[in-house]
């Protein structure tokens, strides 16, 4: 039998790492932070829909709480002077006292931007749901995204598949798209994968998307990942 792995966590320790950094104590201390980064990230993606973030990275020090946003928009999240930054901060840090009064830790959040949103497997994503959700054909909405993507130089293979009640038909289907090539089993292959909801009146369409991006190796890994660094704001 086969099965189906992530495409992230099929490569975790070979060309990616955990999008959340810390060590625990103890079992509780475990559990605490655990709840803490549960609540960070379903805050965070309620919070923040419709500014194309794709990523939430976590990690923690003795002193410190530190949370990495990556965003297509930085400006909808940072806001004018930082207001909304500001904002967002004060909020994320009450309702983390909320589930975890022993909290102790200075939070900082940064907003990074994502410099090719079409090469971001959750933007693209967000962009087929956005445009779902404005009643566009589903059919023009894929083939669109599509060629948008594939022309980036740097993407090679890209797959988008939407399932549920297409275009308010009585039964679910599944419509699926692909440009390229997507090797799902080459652990160097850097794939990147997401999954994203449209809310329509006549239900939940399911998105979901592959972005292969070329071939990582051991030689250019850390050149490739300086030379993509992208520029990042503080609150």
């Amino acid at each position: 039998m086969t099965h189906t792995v992530h495409p992230y966590a099929h490569r975790l320790g070979i060309i990616r790492d955990w999008k959340s950094r810390w060590f625990a104590g103890g079992k509780q201390e475990f559990r605490d932070n655990l709840k803490t980064d549960e609540l960070i990230r379903r805050f965070l993606k309620k919070r923040l829909r419709g500014t194309y973030t794709s990523g939430i990275e976590i990690e923690r020090s003795a002193n410190e709480l530190h949370i990495i946003l990556s965003t297509a928009r930085p400006g909808l999240v940072i806001g004018r002077s930082g207001e909304n930054a500001t904002k967002l901060r004060k909020e994320l840090s009450e309702a983390i006292h909320k589930v975890n009064p022993a909290e102790r830790r200075t939070l900082k959040l940064d907003i990074v931007e994502v410099r090719q949103p079409e090469t971001d497997a959750a933007v693209v994503a967000y962009m087929v749901a956005e445009g779902l959700e404005r009643r566009m054909p589903f059919r023009r909405v894929l083939k669109q995204t599509i060629e948008k993507v594939i022309a980036v130089r740097e993407v090679e293979g890209v797959r988008i598949t939407i399932s549920g009640r297409l275009g308010g038909a009585e039964m679910s289907r599944k419509e699926e798209l692909k440009r390229g090539r997507i090797p799902l089993q080459t652990f160097r292959a850097d794939i990147d994968f997401a999954h994203e909801e449209a809310y329509l009146p006549y239900g939940v369409i399911g998105i979901k998307v592959w972005i292969y991006r070329g071939n990582i190796y051991q030689d250019n890994k850390r050149g490739a990942s300086r030379s993509a660094a992208p520029s990042s704001a503080r609150a």
